[in-house]
C-alpha cells in the first residue's frame, strides 16, 4: 500500500459551520472490508470567492487491531494479485493467446469467469454455434440471471388516463366530481381505491367514494358521510388505512378562519369499517386525548403489524386571525404523535423543535412521510415552515425512538434532488426498497408561472440516492405532436397519489392546476402510471437479435444470397415493427449485403482476424447483461499502461 495508488473513499461536502460532522468512508469491497494506511483529503471548491479553505480538526474512528487489519490486509493482497491475474487473462483471450492463457490458468487456478460464460466464449467465439448461444442465453434469463441487470436500469414511466364506465345513465353522478384537498386510500389486496371528501372551489365535500380497478368503476359508498354518523365535510385532511384489520382513519381539516371557535376547532377523529360500512368517532377532541390538536397539511401512516398509527406536523389551526394573516402570532406545527389502535391512546414522541439537535424534528407542513413496514422506519423530507421551504430528509426508527439524518439539505446537490417548493406526492415500495415522488406545481402564485412542470422521482434507499426518471417538458420536446393533456396528467397541486405495491401502479385523482385566470377551477382526472423496466421477454428478444445481426453480418461477407434469406426471415422475427428506431436500424442492415470485405472496421485487434474480433466485441455485449459475480473484469489490461 503506497501513496501513488489510492482508492477514491468518499467525495461530499462540509456545511460551513462549527458543527462537527460524521461521515462513512467507503470501507467494503465484495463484503470484505480492505485496511487504510493513508487518508488524503483534497478540497475542491470553497463556499465563496472570499473564502480560503480550512479543515480545523480531523478524527478518523475505526479498528486498528493488528488481528483483525492482519486478515484484511492479507485478503486485499490476494484480491490484487487474483484481479491482476483476471485482467492477463481476459487481454490473451481477446488476442487468441492460446497457450498463454491456458498455461496462466493452469499454473495459478483463478477462474476468468462463472463456467457459463466460459461455455457462450467456447460456443461463440471459437465454434461459431449460434444456435447453441441463443439456446444458453435463453436458460440464463428463464434462471433469473438477468435479474441484476434490470433492476440497475432507468424506469420509463407510462401513463394512462383512466376513463371508468358509468352506469345507467347516471352521468356525472357515477364518479367523483371536481376537487382538491382530498384523500384516497388503497386496499391492495381488493386493487380498491377509496375517495374521501376535499374542496370544490366552492365548499368543502362529504362524499365518500371507492373504485374497483378490476371492474373500472366508481361506487359512491355515502354522498355525505356526516349524515351516517361519519366526519363532516372537510378538505386538507388525511387518511390511512390498515389492510389486514380493513379499516380506514381520517383526522384533522382544514377551517376557514370565519368559522373557527371553541367547539369548532376540535379535532375528530373517525374509523371507518369497510366490511360492515359504518363509521365510529373515536374521539370528539384529540388533544383532549393527549394526542394532536385540528391540523391541516400534515401526514400520517398505518403500522398494520403493530396496530399503530403515526402522525407528524401539519398546521395548528387557531382562533386568532386568518392563517395567511403575517401579523398574527407566529403559526404554530404539531408534533410527532403515535396512536395505539387497540389501547387507542395517543402519544407524544416528538415535540416540534426549531434547534438542530440530532434527535429533534422541525415539524412543517406540506411534507411527505411514508412508513416502510420491513425495516419499520417512517421516512420524512420536503414541506414548508412558515415562509421556508425545508428539503432535508430524515428517517425515525418508530422501535428504536432513533432519528437518522439522511440529509440535512445544506449540500451543493441541486439537480440531483427534488426541488424544494413544489407540491410533492410520495409512496413507498418496502419490497424494491424505493421511494417515489411526483412534483407538481407550487403552492406560490409567484412561484407557479416560473417553470410548469411535472417530474417523477425515485430515491433507492439501499443505495441512498436519487434518479429523476422524467420531467414533462422533455416529454413535449421528444413528442410535440402530442399535446400534454393525452400524454399525462397537468401540473397541479392539492392532488392525491396512492400506490399499489402488489401490482406496481399508481393511481392520481383531481387537484388544483393553478390557474390564476380561474382560481375556483378543479380538476377531476383520474391516472394511472406505470414504471416499466425492460422485462426479461424483452432482453432475450434483444439478445437475439444481436446474435442474429451479427451472424447475418458473417453470412453477408461469404454467402449474400442465403444472408438475404435470413435478414427476411431470421433476423425479421427479433425485431419489434412498431418501435421507429430498431425498425430504422434493421431496414439499413441490407446495406451490409453489398460491402466488400475491406469496408468493414477494425477493432484494434491487429493479432487476430476480424472475424474473432467481432465475436469477441458481441461476446463483451452479451456478458453485460449477466450479474457481476459471473463476469470477467471491466477494465482493460491496456488501459493501465500510463503515456
Amino acid at each position: 500500500m503506497n501513496e501513488e495508488n489510492m482508492t477514491d473513499l468518499l467525495s461530499s461536502g462540509l456545511k460551513n459551520d462549527y458543527n462537527k460532522e460524521t461521515f462513512t468512508l467507503k470501507h467494503k469491497i465484495d463484503e470484505q472490508m480492505f485496511p487504510c494506511r493513508f487518508i488524503k483529503i483534497v478540497p475542491l471548491l470553497s463556499w465563496g470567492p472570499s473564502f480560503n479553505f480550512s479543515i480545523w480538526y480531523v478524527e478518523l474512528n475505526g479498528i486498528d487491531d493488528p488481528d483483525v487489519v492482519q486478515p484484511c490486509l492479507n485478503w486485499y493482497s490476494k484480491y490484487r494479485e487474483q484481479e491482476a491475474i483476471r485482467l492477463c487473462l481476459k487481454h490473451f483471450r481477446q488476442h487468441n493467446y492460446t497457450e498463454a492463457f491456458e498455461s496462466l490458468q493452469k499454473k495459478t487456478r483463478i477462474a476468468l469467469e462463472h463456467p457459463m460464460l466460459t461455455d457462450l466464449h467456447d460456443k461463440l467465439v471459437l465454434k461459431g454455434d449460434f444456435d447453441a448461444c441463443e439456446e444458453l442465453i435463453e436458460k440464463a434469463v428463464n434462471d433469473g440471471l438477468f435479474n441484476q441487470y434490470i433492476s440497475q436500469q432507468e424506469y420509463k414511466p407510462r401513463w394512462g388516463q383512466i376513463i371508468p364506465k358509468s352506469t345507467k345513465g347516471d352521468g356525472e353522478d357515477s364518479r367523483p366530481g371536481m376537487r382538491g384537498g382530498h384523500q384516497m386510500v388503497i386496499d391492495v389486496q381488493t386493487e380498491t381505491v377509496y375517495l374521501f371528501g376535499g374542496w370544490d372551489g366552492t365548499q368543502d365535500l362529504a362524499d365518500f367514494w371507492a373504485y374497483s380497478v378490476k371492474e373500472n368503476q366508481w361506487t359512491c359508498i355515502s354522498r355525505d358521510t356526516e349524515k351516517e354518523n361519519g366526519p363532516s365535510a372537510r378538505s386538507c385532511h388525511k387518511m390511512c388505512i390498515d389492510i389486514q384489520r380493513r379499516q380506514i382513519y381520517t383526522l384533522g381539516r382544514y377551517l376557514d378562519s370565519s368559522v373557527r371557535n371553541s367547539k369548532s376547532l376540535k379535532s375528530d377523529f373517525y374509523r371507518y369499517d369497510i366490511d360492515t360500512n359504518t363509521w365510529m368517532l373515536l374521539s370528539e377532541d384529540t388533544a383532549a386525548d393527549g394526542g394532536p390538536k385540528l391540523v391541516f397539511d400534515h401526514q400520517m401512516c398505518m403500522d398494520s403489524e403493530k396496530h399503530m398509527i403515526y402522525t407528524f406536523g401539519g398546521r395548528i389551526l387557531t382562533c386568532n386571525g386568518s392563517v395567511d394573516d403575517s401579523r398574527a402570532s407566529e403559526p404554530q406545527f404539531s408534533g410527532l404523535f403515535a396512536f395505539d389502535c387497540q389501547c387507542q391512546t395517543w402519544k407524544l414522541l416528538r415535540e416540534d423543535s426549531c434547534n438542530a439537535g440530532p434527535e429533534d424534528i422541525q415539524s412543517r407542513i406540506g411534507h411527505c412521510m411514508l412508513f416502510h413496514s420491513k425495516n419499520r422506519c417512517l421516512y420524512v423530507f420536503g414541506g414548508q415552515r412558515s415562509k421556508t421551504y425545508l428539503n432535508d430528509f430524515f428517517s425515525y426508527d418508530v422501535d428504536s425512538d432513533h432519528v437518522d439524518i439522511i440529509s440535512d439539505g445544506t449540500k451543493k446537490d441541486s439537480g440531483m434532488v427534488p426541488m424544494t417548493g413544489f407540491t410533492q406526492r410520495a409512496t413507498i415500495d418496502p419490497e424494491l426498497n424505493e421511494i417515489h415522488v411526483l412534483s407538481g406545481l407550487s403552492k406560490d402564485k409567484e412561484k407557479r408561472e416560473e417553470n410548469v412542470r411535472n417530474s417523477f422521482w425515485i430515491y433507492d434507499i439501499v443505495r441512498n440516492s436519487w434518479s429523476c426518471v422524467y420531467k414533462n417538458d422533455q416529454a413535449a420536446k421528444e413528442n410535440p405532436g402530442k399535446s400534454l393533456q393525452e400524454e399525462e396528467p397537468c401540473p397541479r397541486f392539492a392532488h392525491q397519489l396512492v400506490y399499489d405495491e402488489l401490482h406496481k401502479v399508481h393511481y392520481l385523482f383531481g387537484g388544483n392546476p393553478g390557474k390564476s385566470c380561474s382560481p375556483k377551477m378543479r380538476l377531476d382526472d383520474f391516472w394511472s402510471l406505470k414504471l416499466c423496466r425492460p422485462s426479461k421477454e424483452y432482453l432475450l428478444r434483444h439478445c437475439k437479435y444481436l446474435i442474429r445481426k451479427h451472424r447475418f453480418e458473417e453470412k453477408a461477407q461469404t454467402d449474400p444470397l442465403s444472408a438475404l434469406k435470413y435478414l427476411q426471415n431470421d433476423l425479421y422475427v427479433t425485431v419489434d415493427h412498431s418501435d421507429p428506431e430498431e425498425t430504422k436500424e434493421f431496414q439499413l442492415l441490407a446495406s451490409a449485403l453489398f460491402k466488400s470485405g475491406s469496408d468493414f472496421t477494425t477493432l484494434g485487434f491487429s493479432d487476430v482476424d476480424h472475424t474473432y474480433a467481432q465475436r469477441t466485441q458481441l461476446f463483451d455485449t452479451l456478458v453485460n447483461f449477466f450479474p457481476d459475480n459471473m463476469t470477467p473484469p471491466k477494465g482493460n489490461l491496456v488501459d493501465l499502461i500510463t503515456l
